[in-house]
């Protein structure tokens, strides 16, 4: 991920002050708000991640017979990733 935990903590932070500001939202508890925020962020931002993790476990699984056809890791890993994008609906 690109950003820290306590980055994305403080992000989520300045959204929720923001949104309560601006009077986009109502709220009883601004912590428990906060925390929600704080979830979704972490969850997109590391979206990335998860598919880097997932490019990898399938391109393990073909090694040997990439390794047979002489095919190029980093061209396989972008196109298995651009799959996994558009399968997920992701915005990278």
């Amino acid at each position: 991920m690109l950003f820290s935990k306590e980055y994305v903590g403080y992000l989520a932070r300045e959204v929720t002050k923001k949104l309560i500001a601006g009077k986009m939202i109502e709220v009883s508890a601004v912590p428990a708000v906060t925390e929600r925020v704080n979830g979704a962020l972490f969850d997109e931002l590391s979206l990335e991640d998860r598919i880097n993790d997932e490019v990898r476990v399938i391109l393990e699984a073909y090694s040997e017979e990439m390794r047979k056809t002489g095919a190029n890791y980093q061209e396989m890993f972008r196109k298995v990733k651009s799959e996994l994008v558009r399968k997920y609906k992701a915005v990278l």
